[in-house]
């Protein structure tokens, strides 16, 4: 199975959009291996919008010489020789939102296209689609192109959330699908799409992801979505959300400048375990407040993982928050205890009965993994 776990990788649109070449995929590519991302699950390496030529030749794509002479293919093959994937654009329309070739009526031929190069992964967007088609079976078709390419390819559906592709998207072969409109690097934009995502949870799971769009971690005010930037600690917690959420973790900062500071984010441990853990399971809301939201989510192992997101920035005092063991599937009358561990930081918050208190400031987060003890065991 494809995607069998959430997708780990990087994307070239939040920082260079259509400053791209080879060298610079090349040099990403290298840096993922060199600096350890590929050790902790990042493998995809994907090129955006404005890799083409403006108008196709003889019905064909042809990748721009000037930025890509070495040709798709040769690029391909440095991305494999280094351990990682291959991932390429394209669009549901007749023209990209960039002004390139979409593959609108040409989804059989380009999937055979981007399979002889190597693609491993197709990004699939939704600028320019014609009024008179139908998006559902636009998304079908060009599922059903790639699994008759020859080679196995992750189609990732970005139809930005219209018509409620978590309603579809799945039947419709996707394995990954864009449910958000574009993220921008601030933290109205990352909470924003974490609070339109609340409700959308429960098709998420082995084989089809919902894609809450590219990290912004580490952007740092720069690059093409740079409206803003965030601290680390806002960082932080949007990494946490799209990892505790289940999204693809799509690196969109420029990695060959981040500090340690967002390395430790990209990298850490505790957080990247729940996004790929073997179960996969899709979160739940325990709480919504409107000022914080309390979720859980099932581990492999028996365990259990709750988050904790206060995100009101109206208010300035610290949320003093109880998590009951109940609400877990933990019964209270049972007899079990709970050690639970702080997923960020690897702290053991001790053994607990029943449930605990935890205290979250504004725009803090806590995520931690329970773990039943059966003392008559």
């Amino acid at each position: 199975m494809l995607c069998e776990k959430p997708i780990m990788g990087w994307n070239s649109w939040n920082t260079f959009a259509e400053n791209i070449n080879e060298d610079l995929i090349k040099k990403t590519a290298d840096i993922i291996v060199e600096r350890g991302y590929k050790d902790v699950g990042y493998e995809y390496v994907i090129i955006d919008d404005c890799w083409a030529l403006k108008q196709r030749e003889n019905g064909k794509m042809v990748p721009n010489p000037e930025l890509f002479p070495s040709g798709m293919k040769a690029l391909a093959d440095y991305i494999h020789s280094k351990g990682l994937k291959f991932g390429i654009y394209s669009c549901a329309g007749a023209i990209t939102c960039a002004g390139y070739p979409g593959s609108f009526g040409y989804e059989f031929e380009d999937a055979k296209q981007f399979a002889e190069w190597g693609v491993d992964y197709l990004k699939y967007d939704f600028c320019n689609f014609p009024l008179s088609a139908n998006k559902e079976n636009a998304y079908l078709t060009m599922a059903m192109a790639p699994r008759n390419s020859g080679r196995d390819i992750v189609f990732a559906a970005c139809n930005w959330g219209e018509e409620n592709p978590s309603q579809w998207m799945r039947s419709r072969g996707a394995h990954t699908y864009r449910s958000t409109g574009d993220i921008f690097d601030n933290t109205k934009s990352f909470t924003e799409i974490f609070r339109s995502q609340v409700s959308n949870l429960n098709g998420n799971g082995p084989g089809c992801y919902n894609d809450m769009d590219m990290l912004i971690v580490g952007m740092k005010n720069k690059g093409h979505v740079g409206l803003g930037g965030c601290s680390d600690e806002e960082y932080l917690m949007h990494f946490a959300m799209w990892a505790f959420m289940g999204s693809p973790l799509i690196i969109g900062c420029d990695i060959g400048n981040a500090d340690k500071a967002t390395e430790d984010i990209l990298k850490n441990p505790g957080l990247i375990a729940i996004n790929q853990d073997d179960e996969c399971c899709p979160p739940f809301v325990m709480k919504n407040t409107g000022m914080y939201y309390t979720m859980a989510k099932i581990l492999s192992g028996g365990r259990i993982a709750f988050a904790i997101f206060n995100i009101d920035e109206q208010n300035e005092w610290v949320q003093n928050i109880s998590v009951l063991f109940e609400d877990l599937g933990i019964r209270s009358n049972s007899g079990l205890k709970v050690k639970v561990t702080d997923a960020v930081t690897g702290e053991d918050l001790g053994i607990h009965e029943d449930g605990m208190w935890i205290n979250v400031g504004v725009m803090k987060f806590r995520i931690c993994v329970c773990e039943v003890i059966n003392e008559k065991n």
